[in-house]
């Protein structure tokens, strides 16, 4: 990444570390296939479940329930099937419930039917309807097989922490499985599959400074499982069949022991930088329109709209004067389209929002460079909206 321009898009992935670098480095001269049992074989299969060791610690999870996928939308779409089985029995799950915020890979609810997905509304910062998923769970047919819950623990757009504890305590009063995605989360804030509460955890490595191209599904238990999404070899002890990638594998593990270390005092550095940009945001454009800014949130993301300039607008010129930020989830923000995150708010989704995501390298001068840009953009803004009232 070029050192002329300041990268504000760690909510779309973090440049990856160094020492996930180096880990992967190392797989590649290894020549092994991990299924083989000769030594090179061996040996390939002792750097993979190093690597399941380091991530199942930043989860503290076991790991012997650490499933390696090409990423966490193959993890959602393993999770998210009404076929499971417990040993040797067959297990239905009927209904999916998901909130109206989630990531696309959980909204579109995976191997469920459409109809068989029911997407819960969340209030005007963002958190989820506890009462409505209560009412639904009440109301479920569990003669018709089981009822699953899918929740965030951090959102990708917004940042606003869902009150995943309370989401698992009325999912387990109603015998639901409880399916959390940490994506956004990792490395921002500790993670414990079990004090979470969740049957099943989502991971990136990307998000966190690994390769992009491999996440993870964890599982609380060995009991129950998913029906695999890719039958075959019997890879990932059959649950994700074919030949894992050392490579991509090592870097995960290598960049999830360091996201493991320290998130909270992460949080307060990130956090305070995140205000900074905020309070000098504010000074400039008293107009300006923060999300989900009453609610708990992650430290390293704002995400705000400017009346009478569309985020689309704005990401484009923050990117020519050499500053990444998005407008929106990078998974939407490539195609013309509102944000179906302000949408579910409530919010003006046709203006969008602009989301800054910092991180590891992010420094007081970085700030400062994108309020010069800002500066510049709003006053531009101001200029047109005076002259016309038109968006930009």
């Amino acid at each position: 990444m070029s050192k002329s321009r300041i990268y504000l898009d760690y909510n779309a992935t973090a440049p990856l570390i160094e020492p996930a670098r180096a880990a992967m480095l190392a797989a590649l001269d290894l020549p092994g296939n991990p299924s083989s049992v000769h030594a090179e074989g061996r040996e390939a299969r002792a750097l993979i479940e190093r690597a399941r060791r380091q991530v199942a610690g930043l989860a503290g999870a076991a790991s012997s329930n650490v499933i390696f996928t090409s990423g966490a939308t193959e993890a959602a779409a393993t999770v998210l099937t009404p076929r499971y089985k417990m040993g040797r029995s067959g297990l239905d799950v009927a209904h999916l419930y998901v909130s109206a915020v989630e990531h696309p890979c959980m909204l579109c609810g995976g191997r469920f039917l459409p109809e068989a997905v029911t997407r819960l509304g969340v209030d005007r910062q963002g958190v989820v309807n506890l009462q409505a998923l209560a009412d639904r769970l009440q109301a479920h047919d569990r003669s018709k097989g089981l009822a699953m819950v899918a929740i965030q623990q951090a959102n990708n757009e917004t940042g606003v922490l869902q009150p995943v504890g309370e989401v698992a305590a009325i999912a387990k009063e109603h015998g639901a499985l409880m399916v959390v995605d940490a994506v956004q989360a990792a490395g921002r804030l500790p993670i414990d599959i079990n004090a979470l509460g969740a049957d099943f955890l989502l991971l990136s490595s990307h998000k966190i400074g690994g390769p992009k191209g491999v996440g993870a599904l964890i599982c609380a238990g060995e009991i129950m499982m998913p029906s695999p999404l890719i039958p075959g070899g019997g890879q990932e002890k059959g649950h994700r069949s074919g030949t894992e990638n050392p490579a991509a594998i090592a870097g995960f593990g290598a960049a999830a022991e360091i996201a493991s270390i320290g998130p909270d005092e992460k949080a307060r550095h990130l956090g305070e930088l995140r205000d900074r940009l905020e309070a000098a945001v504010k000074a400039r454009a008293a107009d300006c329109v923060f999300y989900s800014a009453e609610s708990p949130r992650l430290a390293n993301t704002s995400f705000f709209s400017l009346p009478g300039l569309k985020a689309e607008t704005a990401q484009i010129a923050f990117d020519l004067e050499g500053i990444a930020v998005s407008a929106g989830s990078a998974c939407s923000s490539g195609k013309v389209g509102p944000s179906h995150v302000l949408a579910a708010m409530g919010e003006d989704a046709v203006l969008g929002g602009i989301r800054v995501s910092i991180g590891a390298e992010t420094t007081p001068a970085d700030i400062d460079q994108f309020m010069m840009v800002f500066d510049k953009i709003n006053a531009k803004r101001e200029k047109n909206t005076k002259e016309n009232g038109a968006l930009v």
